[in-house]
Formats: C-alpha cells, structure tokens, sequence
C-alpha cells in the first residue's frame, strides 16, 4: 500500500504543481500593482512549489560535444544492446579515433546512470566509453522475470561479451562487488572477454572495515524487517503492475536524511538567488537537484539480495559468495589490473572497504595492483567534481593505459 499512497499523493499534487509553475512563467513579466522585487519573491514561491515532487523518467546526460583528438567532435547515445532490465550505452563520436575501450558500470541504487554524468564527461575525451544504463523496475513487466544479484553480473559479463576482449572496467559504488564477481567468473571460466582492467571505486567489498551508519543500519534489523516494511507493488498504472520494488522514493528520502541540514539550507539558498535574480547560481542548484529527484524502483529480490550478500552476511569478503550456485573466486583472476580508490571522508563507504578487493585477489601479482587513497573528498567527490578529474582520474587513466 506504500506506493499507492506514494503515487495517490502524487497525482493529487500534480495540477497545484502546474498551477504554480504557470504562475511563475507568469510572473517573469511586469504586473500592474506588483513591484519587481515582489514579482520574483512570489516567482521563486512558485518555482519552488512546482519542484517540490519527483521524476520517474532519466534524464539526457547532455553530452553533445568533446574534444577528442585535437578537435571537438559530436557525440550521440547509441544502444548496443538491450533487455528488459537495461541497455549498454555507447557514447559514440563523430570521428574514428582509436581509444582505450571502457564499461563504465553504474549503481543500481535508486538513481538513474546519469548519475556519473560527470565521470562519463571526464572519461570520453580520451576513452571509448559505455555505460550500464539500467532500467526502472516498474516500467518492467512481471512477464520478464526476476532481477536480481545472480542477474545483475549475468548483464555484466554479457555486456563485456558484446563489447569483446580488451575492455577496461570502471566501476562506482555498490556495483564494485558484482564487477569484481563478473571479474572472477569469467576469468575462472576462461573467458576471452574478461577485462583487462578492474578499476572499483569507493565500492562496498568488505563492509566489515570501519563500518558507516549505512552499514550500521543494514546490519541492525533482519533482513525479513526489510523486506516487511520496504518493499512495495508497483501500481496498476505503469508496464511494471504489481511487480514488488523498493522504490526509489524510499531510497531517496534515506539518503537525504543523511544530509538533511544541507538539502534544507541549499533550498533555502534556491529560492534566495531566485529571488534576487541570481539566475546562474539558481541553475547550478536547480540543475543539481534535477538528477538527484530523478528516481528508479529496485526489484525487491535485487535490493533485498544486495542487502543481505553484500551488507549483512558480506559473502564475497568471506568466501562464500555463489553465482548461480558456482562458487566465485576472486583468486582467479590472473590477467586483469585491479585498481582500488577511496575517499578520505566517504560516509557510506569508508576507508578499507575497497582496499579489501587485493586480499581477495591473492591471485594477482603485486604490479597489477594499485590503490589509491584520495585525500579530501567524501563519496561523491571519488566520481564527480574537481579532484576526480584532477587527481583521480589520471590515476585511473595511467592505470588504463599502462594495462592496455
């Protein structure tokens, strides 16, 4: 009944939302009796109002142009291939330029790829990149089956398939662990498309190193309470009725609850610089907040397995990890460059968790294996800002080119 409400609410808030973003497009225009300085305060009321709800849809990663070999050339999305449950994403250019071959693999945790829109735009103008561009559980018909942990990596390694031998991969929080499986399965089994690096940054390996209130709280019910008090149907109005999610409006609020000091004080900054006239400052934090209320729906048995693999049993970091009941063993891997980053002061993956991947890797010899510890930035800024692309990213790109 959670999503019901969830949508009910939504769909009763719908037309005030409309009315107050005519209101404001009305307002940007001189009124008798109002002066200007209280046309842009009721305006930026208004503009508030009609922001204050949630998108289901991705958004573009409006990624038009790069320079690429010495020149600015232009990029469109192009699908390589495509389930039910999500698409390999090529962000191909316009010129034929040989580049290092690169699956950058997004999480699956309540935001859409474009997350890494700024890892994407650091990565393209010397790489060939593609991205695991995944899919809204509830525009997911129950026809096409489950989703979960085992799924996930068989799109991983399919994915490397069709991109063939010699693909780099990049991957960026939660997904770490199901790279690093992807990694050890097909390297166990021989597989030519294995990749011939392993770059995994800030990802939960093993959460039993320095453990966040993320893990705190994973490990602070059973995983019977999650799934109880999580996990809710899809609605009959979408392709994916009745399918069980965790819904992304749920995974939302958690992480805003982290933080909600300085979501609180960033709207409040919004709604002054709108109504100052500060339209550049206003576009940053409108744009900011445009991706982050950009929402997908978890299959429950993906989220609930994540949940009890990853964070409550950490099988991969114990030994006892299984894909489709084969054991996975990151010891396998011969011929693949790992490389870990971490953050300083990433709250939700702390220091160790990552690192902990070359104990795993005891089959790797020590100059295949780099860690890289980035003092200053927290979660985000490991993928995303200035010294991602100023200090992490050469490491990344060194370690790409020296395995490549």
């Amino acid at each position: 009944m959670l999503y019901f409400a969830y949508q009910a609410h939504a769909d009763f808030m719908q037309p005030l939302r409309a009315a107050a973003r005519t209101t404001a497009v009305a307002l940007r225009q001189p009124l008798a009796g109002l002066s200007a300085g209280t046309a842009r305060g009721v305006a930026a009321a208004c503009e508030l109002i009609a922001r204050a709800g949630l998108s289901h849809r991705r958004p573009s990663f409006r990624i038009d142009s790069v320079i690429a070999g010495g020149r600015e050339t232009a990029v469109h999305e192009e699908a390589i291939h495509t389930t039910p449950f999500g698409t390999l994403l090529h962000f191909a250019k316009g010129i034929d330029v040989v580049q290092p071959r690169v699956l950058l693999v997004a999480p699956l945790s309540g935001h859409f790829a474009t997350l890494l829109r700024a890892t994407v735009q650091t990565l393209l103008p010397e790489h060939d990149v593609y991205i695991t561009d995944w899919h809204n559980a509830r525009d997911v018909s129950l026809w096409h089956g489950r989703f979960g942990f085992d799924e996930y990596v068989d799109h991983l390694i399919r994915f490397l398939e069709v991109l063939g031998p010699g693909t780099h991969v990049v991957a960026v929080c939660q997904p770490c662990v199901q790279a690093l499986a992807a990694a050890a399965v097909m390297a166990e089994a021989g597989n030519p498309a294995q990749p011939r690096s392993l770059t995994l940054m800030a990802g939960p390996i093993d959460c039993r190193v320095n453990p966040t209130a993320v893990n705190q709280l994973a490990t602070s019910r059973p995983i019977e309470w999650f799934e109880h008090n999580l996990i809710s149907a899809v609605p009959m109005t979408f392709p994916g009725a009745l399918r069980r999610v965790y819904p992304g409006f749920l995974q939302l609020l958690a992480f805003m609850s982290m933080n909600i000091d300085r979501h609180l004080k960033a709207h409040v900054d919004l709604f002054s610089h709108l109504a100052q006239g500060c339209h550049t400052k206003a576009a940053a934090t409108k744009a900011f907040y445009d991706e982050y209320f950009a929402v997908l729906d978890m299959t429950a048995e993906f989220y609930l397995e994540t949940v009890r693999y990853v964070f409550q049993e950490h099988r991969l970091a114990r030994g006892m990890l299984t894909w489709h009941g084969h054991k996975v063993d990151p010891r396998a891997i011969r011929r693949t460059t790992l490389l870990t980053v971490e953050g300083e002061k990433d709250d939700i993956c702390a220091v160790g968790q990552t690192l902990a991947a070359h104990d795993l890797c005891a089959g790797l010899r020590p100059y295949r294996k780099r860690h890289h510890l980035q003092p200053g930035v927290g979660h985000y800024g490991v993928f995303s800002g200035r010294k991602w692309s100023g200090q992490i990213y050469p490491v990344v790109r060194n370690v790409i080119l020296a395995s490549d």
